[in-house]
């Protein structure tokens, strides 16, 4: 069989976003099978140990990918502020929650030109997302709440649109974080004067 022919075979088996561990399944020598499709353009790195099997399947978004990176994630804070329409600037970071300790601006990965930034947060507090196209994807109301935990507060504050956050359930959630983002909350929806 041809070295090509093989190549596409074994890239058919892998998924979209793969690791270096499934391509050991489908080859005997992984690293070199790895470097040669990487230097061929028919897979690309996102970082140490993990790749997208871009020439069958093209580039999947950023937030599947961030997923992909450090499981079990969701994507939160800004980014999903911006999904979910009520943040309106374009985020330049895909935040992304995990339980993974391997997390800070050292850990950050470049993707698609977005940087993909990871922040751990405690068991209790892994709730409050849902799949969304094979993303895992917090609410609004939890992206309210994990933006005011990590950044202490949300940039353009006075641009949000908050029509559909469900304010009872963003107090319910609250409860389990800190008083002092309780408090940012409770000042989030206070009329202005």
């Amino acid at each position: 069989m041809k070295e090509n022919e093989s190549t596409l075979k074994r890239l058919k088996i892998l998924p979209i976003l793969f690791r270096k561990h499934d391509a050991e399944k489908v080859a005997p020598h992984s690293e070199i099978f790895l470097n040669r499709a990487v230097k061929k353009g028919l897979i690309h790195r996102i970082n140490r140990g993990n790749y997208v099997n871009s020439f069958l399947y093209g580039f999947p978004g950023v937030e599947q990918a961030a997923c992909f990176l450090r499981p079990p994630a969701y994507v939160s804070c800004e980014w999903a502020l911006n999904h979910h329409g009520i943040l309106l600037q374009a985020p330049y970071v895909c935040s992304t929650i995990t339980l993974s300790s391997s997390v800070g601006k050292a850990r950050s990965v470049i993707y698609q030109g977005i940087t993909i930034e990871f922040s751990s947060i405690a068991p209790k507090l892994f709730e409050g997302f849902s799949v969304e196209n094979g993303v895992y994807m917090a609410s609004p109301e939890k992206a309210i709440l994990d933006t005011l935990y990590y950044r202490g507060k949300i940039p353009a504050e006075d641009e949000m649109e908050l029509a559909d956050v469900n304010f009872g359930s963003l107090l319910k959630m609250s409860e389990k974080y800190p008083a002092v983002i309780r408090r940012r909350v409770q000042r989030l929806f206070e009329p202005t004067k």
